[in-house]
């Protein structure tokens, strides 16, 4: 049989990635999504991918009572990732109630409801943006963790540390803390990608808009940070290398490989990219122009930040394998794909 993975926030993002890579290395997910900020015809691309569908639950973690009852149908769950939560920089400051609620209220519910079913290994979906901005570049695990810049960075902090004190508390279970950095593109097939309910609030998507000319132009917040040409730098990793580091992490945890209860790791690929390269390089890497303008700075963002990956690369045995190209391909492959279905009566397997 299976080992029988609850994944959170599964149709959405990333969510969906990692569904896709559990069930290609013989795990069994079980998705549970308040679609929220995804679409259920999501559960079609990935069982197109697979060729398998996997059970899912409309369902609010927030919701204890409901997440009891999936988890109640699937006795055999032996671990849990949690994506579900709310992830907008720059709607936290403008709606930080609604991520505080989201976002701490849900995990708390999981935290109580594993030791009931003996759940062994917990992953937890955490962010670079608990490092705010970094004294020193590239991030490593041990650097400081600092005030949160934003809400929505501070319930990635607060969590964490929920996290710790649960497990330090003698929680019969183990956790792996992910903190990534900026995930981007599309799976291979574009049968799933990052396509949000409403106006994306990430780059990439907003990018192949603009190219698409679904949008007039990208806005680039800021060309007057102090950085080589005045625009924010990030680590954009693959979402389906992203998505494989779950699996290896669960893995590691079910196989008792951990060497503490609690451990974390920063997954990025070790590059910084400001936001005028990946405009640059989309552009050699596609052939799309995308048309742009400088806006005023976005309130909540970290100026530079790039991970140092080589505690994941050495301990986890994990490393990113797509180039950045590729990558960015992939993005303009899926919006091709968006772009079709608009024009035809099915609807494209979105997600966020």
């Amino acid at each position: 049989m299976n080992k029988k993975i609850l994944v959170t926030g599964g149709t959405g993002y990333i969510g969906s990635h990692t569904a896709v890579e559990l069930q290609n290395c013989g795990y069994e997910a079980v998705i549970v999504d308040n679609l929220s900020n995804s679409n259920e015809n999501v559960i079609d691309g990935i069982t197109k991918i697979t060729g398998i569908r996997p059970a899912f639950y409309k369902t609010d973690c927030n919701d204890k009572n409901a997440l009891e009852e999936v988890i109640k149908a699937h006795p055999d769950i032996q671990g849990i990732i949690h994506f579900a939560a709310s992830k907008a920089v720059g709607e936290s400051v403008e709606q930080p109630l609604k991520y505080y609620r989201n976002n701490i209220v849900s995990l708390i519910n999981l935290l109580e409801l594993i030791p009931v079913y003996n759940i062994k290994a917990f992953v937890f979906s955490s962010s670079c943006t608990v490092y705010g901005q970094p004294e020193m570049l590239p991030v490593a695990e041990n650097a400081p963790i600092k005030p949160a810049i934003s809400p929505y960075g501070n319930t990635k902090q607060i969590s964490e540390e929920i996290i710790r004190d649960t497990i330090h508390s003698g929680a019969k279970f183990n956790s792996i803390i992910l903190r990534y950095f900026n995930p981007i593109g599309a799976h291979p097939s574009a049968e799933i990608g990052e396509l949000p309910i409403g106006v994306p609030q990430n780059l990439v998507p907003l990018l192949t808009q603009a190219a698409a000319g679904i949008r007039e132009v990208l806005n680039v917040f800021g060309d007057d940070y102090d950085t080589p040409d005045g625009s924010c730098i990030r680590d954009y990793i693959n979402v389906v290398d992203l998505a494989k580091a779950h699996v290896v992490a669960i893995e590691r945890i079910l196989n008792d490989r951990s060497e503490t209860h609690l451990e974390t790791f920063n997954l990025g690929t070790g590059r910084g990219i400001s936001v005028f390269e990946l405009i640059d390089i989309f552009e050699k890497a596609t052939g799309m122009k995308v048309p742009y303008k400088i806006t005023g700075r976005r309130e909540g963002d970290i100026e530079t930040v790039w991970a140092d990956p080589t505690y994941a690369n050495e301990t986890l045995g994990w490393k990113t394998e797509e180039t950045l190209e590729d990558t960015l391909r992939s993005a303009w492959k899926w919006q091709e794909k968006i772009n079709q279905n608009l024009h035809s009566p099915e609807k494209c397997t979105s997600a966020e």
